[in-house]
């Protein structure tokens, strides 16, 4: 295939020389869990998003688990409260909620972001809700005014499902000085799934936060609860990520900047190219910056489009193709319908964007343009 959906390989080619030293120096560390690596990497993450603290995890789904945990230990969240989620997510993010014994609430997305629609969230806001978590899904930064509002005026917590918007910011004039994703709520989870913006070459993810008491007990639970060797407080879980991975991921996050005006370019191609009346393209916010961790179209002829994308040489991906609220697991737990999602889960494609340059972009946006049915 000419323009595969994604090669790791390539991806990880201008990073080759540095990943190799990093990890060498890891391997005659001798040290390899727990070290040097993974302070060095926690307090380069916090500044880059603008956050107090950094505790790195084991991957992503760990993170936004050991968040509810430590609120629910903290006793600012109990078993059964509600949580407000966006329905279009990824399975992970309603799996961090019912597996800490919360109770996921699902709202529909806005089609023009595809993340929660804000003006939603209040009917569904109950005696037992006590936190809303926004996934800025895609890259685009889920975040405005009434969000930050209803969590005022109903005391909620706002927990960032962060895990493929790092480096993404959004307009926050007025909201304590924070614009970077992994600052604007209470707590932050990260993925670094070697697909992510920034991808370790395994596993891995982080939490953010700047309430250093949930970052103690964040990182005594990751850490079989303890709080000193042999010494354990909580009924805790092993979420420690790998100096060799910490290693890597400080390689990659020097290179955030770069990798996020790359794919920013690379839609602003695509926007500018896909011409086909048929494909509806994801917008692109004044207001906000955008990471772009997939470039996601929609075509109500998705299966013809796919065909005729494969023919011309490019692959595609569909993210998600079965939201979490049909997938077997939940059968017996969401009762109600989610229009939208369904649609959105029927339209849309995902497109090149992480290993492609702009003449690629132009050739696929053409390839798109003489899609018929």
């Amino acid at each position: 295939m000419k323009y595969p959906f994604l090669q790791l390989s390539d991806v990880n080619v201008p990073y080759a020389k540095q990943l190799k030293e990093a990890a060498a120096r890891v391997i005659d560390s001798g040290w390899y869990l727990n070290g040097n690596e993974n302070k060095a990497f926690e307090q380069e993450l916090a500044l880059k998003c603008n956050s107090k603290y950094a505790v790195a995890t084991s991957n992503g789904l760990d993170a936004l688990k050991l968040i509810f945990r430590a609120y629910i230990e903290l006793g600012k969240l109990l078993p059964g409260d509600e949580v407000i989620v966006q329905a279009n997510t990824y399975i992970a993010s309603i799996l961090s909620i019912s597996e800490t014994g919360l109770t996921p609430i699902l709202v529909e997305p806005c089609e023009t972001t595809f993340n929660i629609d804000s003006s939603l969230i209040e009917k569904s806001i109950t005696s037992r809700t006590k936190a809303i978590l926004v996934v800025h899904l895609y890259g685009t930064p889920c975040w405005d005014e009434k969000i930050k509002n209803i969590a005022q005026r109903y005391n909620l917590l706002i927990i960032e499902d962060n895990a493929q918007s790092i480096g993404a910011s959004a307009d926050t004039s007025g909201i304590n000085g924070h614009y970077t994703t992994g600052s604007l709520g209470d707590a932050a989870a990260f993925s670094f799934y070697p697909t992510k913006n920034i991808g370790a070459l395994g596993d891995s993810g982080a939490i953010t936060s700047s309430d250093e008491e949930l970052i103690k007990t964040i990182r005594a639970l990751a850490n079989y609860g303890s709080d000193r060797r042999y010494h354990n407080i909580y009924k805790g879980l092993n979420c420690r990520m790998d100096e060799i991975q910490a290693a890597f991921l400080r390689v990659k996050l020097q290179h955030l900047d770069s990798e996020s005006k790359h794919r920013n370019e690379i839609a602003k191609t695509y926007d500018t190219y896909i011409t086909n009346p048929l494909i509806i393209k994801p917008l692109i916010f004044d207001s906000m910056t955008q990471v772009w961790h997939q470039y996601v179209i929609r075509c109500t002829h998705r299966s013809a489009l796919c065909k005729h994308l494969e023919e011309n040489g490019v692959g595609t991906d569909i993210h998600y193709a079965t939201p979490p609220h049909l997938q077997p697991c939940y059968r017996d737990f969401f009762k109600s319908t989610y229009p939208i999602t369904e649609q959105l889960a029927n339209e849309v494609i995902s497109l090149p964007i992480a290993s492609i340059d702009n003449d690629a972009a132009k050739e696929i946006a053409q390839i798109i343009n003489s899609f018929k049915v």
